[in-house]
Order: structure tokens, then C-alpha cells, then sequence
């Protein structure tokens, strides 16, 4: 792996942990306006409904998350078999063409040298 690569993937990794401490600080948030508006709550039970609900929302999310990476890897897959499809049929193509021409270059110079 080149440098080039590595300051990719470092860049990749920090804007994943960017992204998931922003959605971290977004649950904390929305946890603690909802456990503000319920009456009578302990400072425990405050602590507990917004762990809860932040726990829960990050594996939501990684679950969310796996579901997309799984999709987009089985389209990517079914659109490299498509490519590689569609790349064999474009070199039968242009073989056939070639040879076609090639005949018929043969048959043309044959008929003008007899």
C-alpha cells in the first residue's frame, strides 16, 4: 500500500468516526429532550432512557448500515458479472468483424490477382 493509499483510508476512517460520534451526540441529544419532557423521572432513570435510547439508535443505525454495505456489494458484484459480460461478448464482436474483413480483404485481392 502506498502513501497515497494509506492517506485515503485515513481520511476514509476519520470521516466514518466523524459521522458516527456526530450521530452519537445527535441520540444523546434527542434522548435528553425527550427524557426532559417526561415528569417525575429520577436523574437514574434520566441516565437510563437516554442510555438506552442511545444504545439503541447506534445499532439501529450499524444495523442500517450493514443492510446498505450488503446491497451495494451484491449490486457491485452483479454489475461486474454484467461488465464482464458484456466485455467478452464486445471481444467475440470485434474478432468476428476482424476476421470477416480479413476474408474478405483475401477474397478481394485473390479476385484482382487471378
Amino acid at each position: 500500500m502506498n502513501t497515497s493509499d494509506e492517506a485515503e483510508r485515513g481520511l476514509t476512517d476519520i470521516e466514518g468516526f466523524l459521522y458516527w460520534e456526530a450521530h452519537r451526540r445527535t441520540a444523546h441529544r434527542r434522548a435528553a429532550d425527550f427524557a426532559g419532557r417526561v415528569a417525575g423521572l429520577s436523574d437514574t432513570q434520566r441516565a437510563e432512557i437516554e442510555g438506552w435510547y442511545v444504545e439503541e439508535q447506534l445499532r439501529v443505525s450499524r444495523s442500517m448500515t450493514q443492510h446498505l454495505t450488503d446491497h451495494l456489494t451484491a449490486v457491485e458484484e452483479h454489475h461486474a458479472k454484467r461488465y464482464a459480460q458484456l466485455r467478452r461478448g464486445a471481444y467475440a464482436a470485434t474478432t468476428l468483424i476482424t476476421v470477416l474483413i480479413l476474408g474478405l480483404c483475401v477474397v478481394v485481392l485473390i479476385g484482382t490477382a487471378g
